[in-house]
Parts: structure tokens; sequence; C-alpha cells
């Protein structure tokens, strides 16, 4: 992506070491570069969605850390990082790399001896998180690309088409992103694909941050209402449905944003495969039943009572779409059951929807 100021990267640190980021509100008709120096603007960032993305999520959390740490006073450093991790854990519930994120930054400055060590710690605990979500997002790529690979053997040189939903690419990551890894290295080895590219309302990331990244890297694609999925598995146009995931629980229930059960549901029906890219950095371990214990974000009315975008005249402006006294509620995420998912694309490789598939991959974690 030449258009960013950091190639391939959305999330870094300048020369002065002031945390960068890629204002993803005003994307695609900006390429706006915020610098967030206190902790503070980093939960407005997370909170109001300037950078948004489970793993980006987690990340920029993780520097919100360290900037605490530089800013905490000598007598009281270990109090005031207790509250900069209470207040960050605030910003956004579903995704759950927030919150292991943040578990790995307390673990670091707590075993800090002074301030100067934590403040060290923290920057290189911040760094390594940032370094191992783009080799967790290749690997995923890796993987996802032997699914694509076979389907191509299938077509006779027709596309491989690939329906998405909502943006688990680039911008929701540091660099690759999930599903989009596997798409940007099928295309690397030639491999013919078009991607249906849900616009997903109410904020629009597949028409806003998914476009934007396929138009940039040259993936053909094509912008789709959200309802026009399931039509296009009817008539045989999908050969494949790939998304991305908020926090997926250890029987392999998956939170995705608002509208991927639908997807979920069509793809079942029309016997098209539903794979999820999952960096295992998004796995609750802690939890089994994902429409039980996933807690689902209930975000402002006004992104529903409200579109915004460019006019004729090149101006940014926002506009109502309903009647003015229109009440509305605006659920972020939705779980699709583990037997609705064909499989899961992880760093570590392919597997079930299950306990049994995730552990096999993991066994670090069984129980």
């Amino acid at each position: 992506m030449s258009v960013l100021p950091q190639p391939l990267r959305t999330l870094w640190l300048n020369a002065e070491e002031e945390l960068q980021v890629i204002n993803q509100i005003v994307l695609p008709h900006k390429i706006q570069v915020e610098t967030l120096k206190t902790t503070e603007e980093v939960f407005w960032a997370i909170k109001n969605m300037l950078v948004r993305g489970a793993p980006l999520i987690g990340a920029t959390a993780a520097y919100g850390i360290w900037l605490a740490a530089k800013a905490a006073p000598a007598a009281d450093w270990k109090n005031s990082l207790a509250q900069a991790d209470a207040y960050l854990r605030d910003s956004r519930p579903t995704a759950v790399n927030l919150f292991i994120c943040l578990d790995r930054m307390k673990t670091t400055w707590e075993q800090a001896n002074n301030l100067a060590e934590a403040q060290s710690a923290c920057r290189q605990e911040a760094d390594a998180i940032v370094e191992e979500d783009i080799e967790i997002c290749f690997q995923i790529g890796q993987h996802g690309l032997k699914i694509i690979e076979e389907i191509a053997a299938r077509k006779n040189g027709e596309p491989v088409q690939i329906l998405t939903h909502c943006n688990a690419g680039m911008m929701g990551c540091i660099r690759w992103g999930t599903i989009s890894s596997p798409i940007y290295q099928a295309l690397a080895k030639g491999i013919k694909l078009h991607v249906w590219v849900d616009e997903t309302r109410p904020r629009n990331q597949g028409s806003k941050l998914t476009a934007w990244e396929f138009d940039q890297h040259g993936v053909p694609h094509s912008l789709i209402v959200d309802n026009a999925g399931g039509h296009l598995m009817q008539h045989q146009a999908v050969d494949m449905v790939l998304v991305g995931t908020d926090r997926t629980t250890r029987q392999g229930d998956v939170a995705n944003k608002i509208g991927t059960y639908l997807k979920a549901l069509a793809a079942k029906d029309n016997n098209i495969p539903f794979y999820v890219a999952l960096p295992s950095t998004t796995i609750d371990w802690e939890i089994m039943d994902g429409l039980k214990e996933i807690p689902i974000e209930e975000r402002d009315a006004e992104e529903v009572r409200f579109v915004d975008g460019l006019t004729p005249s090149g101006a940014y402006e926002k506009v109502r779409i309903c009647p003015e006294n229109t009440p509305a509620r605006n659920y972020g995420f939705d779980v699709t059951p583990a037997r609705l998912v064909t499989g899961l694309i992880t760093e570590r490789g392919y597997c079930s929807a299950s306990q049994e598939g995730l552990e096999a991959l993991f066994p670090e974690y069984k129980s």
C-alpha cells in the first residue's frame, strides 16, 4: 500500500517515538495519520473506532499502557498503571484481543522493579505483540492459500469467487490481515479470484475499508449490499465464504460483525463452505457457549440512523436516512454457532470448529 506513510502497517512509532495510526473513520476519502500521545487518546481512538479490528485494538491498547508508563509518577507508578489498565478495558467489550494484550502488559509491568524498568519492558512487550500479529497473519495466509488453491484446481481456470463480510483485512490488524492474507498470497501466486465485498452496515467497513484495501492491492472485487450474499449463493456465484472473528469460544462458536450469522445460514443452505480466519489471539479459552457467554456490544443508535460519505461536489457529509423520531438499536456483533462453520484457519493450520479441533492445534490449552 504505497499510499500509506509506513508501507503495509497500520500502527507504528515515528522518529520521535510517538504512536501513530491511520484514522479509519475518514477512510476511504482521506488518508489521515493521527498521533496518539496519551492513554486517554488511545481509549478514544479504540472506543470511537478510529482504530478497529480485534488484533489492532489489542496492539493499540498495549501501547496505551506504555504511554501510561511514560507518564506515570515515580512515587505511585504501579497504581497509575493499574488505573490505566482498568480504563482501557472499558473501551470495547467484545474483541478478546483487547483483554489478552492488556493481560500481557499487566504481567509485564507487575514484574518490573521500578518505573524505568516498567517503561522499557512495556515498550518491548508492545513491540512484540505487533511483530507476533504480523507473523500470525502471514501464517494464516499460508494455510488459507491451500484452501483457495484446492478450489482453483476444480475451477478449470475460472476465478475463485469469495464472499467476505465486514473488514478483517490489514486495517483490522497490523499487516496482511486475516481474511485478506490468503487472498493476497493467492493473488501473488497468480491464482484467479474475485471477491464479493459486503458493504457491512451500519458502519460500512466493507465498502469503506475492505474495498479500499482491495483496490490498493489490485484484488478483483465487487461491492454488494449486505443482503445480496444469499442471492449470489443460490446462483452458484460463491465458492467460499471467508470471514474474521473478534472472539471465538473453546468449542468454536464465532463472534463477528453483525450479519455474519445470516451469511453462515445462507452458506449452509447452499452447501457452500464457510471459513473463519482465526488468529489464536482471538480465542477465548475461558468460555464455551458463545450465545450465552460472549458480550455483544450495542453501539450508538446514530450509527444506524445516519450515513456519511462524499457528495458529488466533494464535500464530506453526514445525512439521516430515517424519520427524525425513529428509534434504532445498534448491535455490533452476532454469534455464529460452531455447527455452521466449515472450518477455522489459524496460524498453526486448519481445524474443525470444535473443542477437539482447536485443542489439537493448541494442546497447551487442553482442559
